[in-house]
């Protein structure tokens, strides 16, 4: 649905989420193309060319492809445009969610200090007993650190 696809318009309704969105996102992203949609950790990345938009659900948001004129409903605090007429809407009643700009070449600092995926390569037992040595903390606030690993919540 939204790679290879080129954004055509960005709209921002409630700019003032868990971090404030940056004023950039709205004039770099528009004539875009989406070139890649991925996850790391619990943030989903939209690349493009210059740089990729980093969005987090928060607890409550959610993210639907829709058809252009599907009207605006209540938590509707962003809505990404698409060349085919369709619409990328980010909904988040509490907003706990964000939405933030990662410049093409760098890292986000909220990404920097990310430890690996649980299914990558670089973790494995080894890894993780190198990194419990010297630490006191509980095995579950160990696992839950996301330095350690990503994507161990407490549910």
């Amino acid at each position: 649905h939204l790679e290879g696809r080129r954004v055509h318009g960005v709209i921002l309704r409630r700019p003032d989420l868990r971090w404030p969105i940056p004023d950039e996102i709205g004039a770099l992203l528009p004539g875009q193309a989406i070139e890649g949609v991925r996850r790391r950790a619990k943030y989903l990345l939209l690349d493009t060319a210059i740089g990729s938009a980093l969005l987090h659900l928060g607890m409550s948001g959610s993210l639907r492809v829709l058809p252009g004129d599907t009207p605006v409903r209540a938590h509707d605090h962003v809505d990404i445009s698409l060349d085919n007429g369709r619409l990328l809407r980010f909904n988040d009643p509490r907003r706990f969610g964000s939405l933030l700009w990662q410049p093409a070449g760098e890292t986000h600092e909220l990404l920097a200090g990310l430890g690996p995926e649980p299914l990558d390569d670089a973790f494995d037992g080894d890894y993780l007993f190198q990194r419990s040595r010297g630490r006191k903390a509980p095995v579950k606030t160990f696992l839950m650190d996301q330095g350690i690993v990503v994507g161990v919540g407490n549910i």
